[in-house]
């Protein structure tokens, strides 16, 4: 029986993860939750799952809950609380599916303690990536990622030596916006931004992957996930998202891990692997689906996903800079202050103006991170 640590159980990652601990209850426990703000849905949680411990990030909600629940559960509050949970309780598998920079400093005491992660937290590697990826090795921790895009090129390496690797390649839904002129992101709307074809997500991410952002900060994460630069690393546009991602041979081959886009699959396997555990998920039926596409992605039209690649190149701060700025711009957008089409042109901004910090430490990071936010939350359009 493996135990189980969620951080972010009110998101769609990891409302997935309890569905498939659900399917398992053989396999696994719910050690702890958390949750920013959403104490209704914990408290359905509480009740169906019985964790030893609950966060929520919200102080005034946590003091809600504790109302509401009495001596239930211990409840914990804020980004102390986070941390806590994830350097004292007794678990085996952490999933860290926080948006954003929140997700950190508390997947770092995990890797401490020597954990597995289900690392759905992109911003981790892509802020740290070579710190993280230390103190996974000096602490013999795990990280299995939980990305659909990731998990299918973890899939396809199994077996493989990286030294035969050419190039991976990430594939892309193109999202809302792929078949739309780049004037048309002057007028876009949030509801539109969000509509995405093919995947139910947080605000967030939907708008990360309206912009290719999404794309970007992957093509980051797979840097320091499989050891690979820059330039091995290619974005295929897949309207479909039946390929996940595929891995390219140095004699030429390719292996393409595919399925139907529901998270649930790449977090079952992150959860069991190296076993692969039955389940009763909807299939993929290939005759139904019919045809396959791809192309090459727009970078004039996707600047985002330009930018990241730039970032990565430069590397030191540069992509906790592009990280901190593109949370902002997003959330800016979200609350109508400015349109879709500024939100390259702010981080640009903002990767023109702040300092890039080389071989940066954990305070660095933290301190580049804040001083972005400020920045990019002080521009107007």
């Amino acid at each position: 029986m493996k135990k189980v640590l969620i951080l972010g159980s009110s998101g769609s990652i990891g409302v997935n993860s309890l569905n498939v601990i659900r399917n398992f209850p053989d396999r696994f426990s719910v050690e702890a939750l958390t949750v920013n703000s959403n104490i209704d849905l914990l408290g359905q949680q509480i009740d169906e799952f019985s964790p030893s411990l609950v966060v929520v990030r919200d102080e005034k909600k946590a003091e809600e809950l504790i109302k509401r629940i009495g001596s239930k559960v211990k409840v914990l509050s804020g980004d102390e609380g986070l941390l806590e949970a994830a350097s004292d309780c007794d678990y085996d598998i952490l999933v860290s599916s926080l948006v954003g920079f929140a997700g950190l400093l508390p997947t770092i005491e995990a890797i401490k303690k020597g954990k597995r992660i289900a690392l759905a937290n992109k911003e981790t590697l892509v802020v740290a990536g070579e710190l993280v990826t230390a103190l996974v090795r000096d602490h013999n921790a795990e990280i299995i990622p939980v990305d659909s895009e990731h998990s299918a090129i973890y899939q396809c390496l199994i077996g493989e030596e990286l030294k035969e690797v050419e190039k991976l390649i990430l594939t892309a839904s193109g999202g809302p916006f792929l078949n739309k002129d780049k004037s048309f992101f002057e007028n876009a709307t949030v509801d539109e931004a969000l509509n995405h074809p093919n995947w139910k997500m947080g605000s967030k991410i939907t708008i990360d992957s309206a912009s290719m952002m999404n794309k970007g900060l992957e093509v980051i994460e797979a840097h320091w996930l499989f050891g690979l630069p820059a330039e091995k690393i290619d974005v295929v546009v897949h309207p479909q998202s039946i390929i996940h991602s595929m891995v390219q041979f140095v004699d030429g081959s390719i292996k393409a891990q595919l399925g139907l886009p529901d998270m649930k699959l790449p977090i079952q396997y992150a959860l069991s692997f190296p076993e692969r555990l039955e389940n009763s998920f909807e299939r993929t039926n290939m005759p139904k689906i019919g045809s396959l596409t791809f192309f090459s992605p727009d970078l004039n039209k996707f600047e985002c996903l330009k930018l990241a690649y730039e970032a990565l190149i430069a590397m030191g701060t540069a992509p906790c800079i592009l990280n901190a700025a593109n949370e902002i711009a997003v959330d800016k957008f979200l609350k109508g202050k400015i349109k879709f089409s500024h939100i390259p042109k702010f981080i640009n901004k903002a990767l023109e103006k702040m300092e890039n910090h080389r071989d940066p430490d954990i305070q660095t990071i933290v301190d580049c991170d804040r001083e972005t936010r400020e920045f990019v939350g002080s521009l107007v359009s």
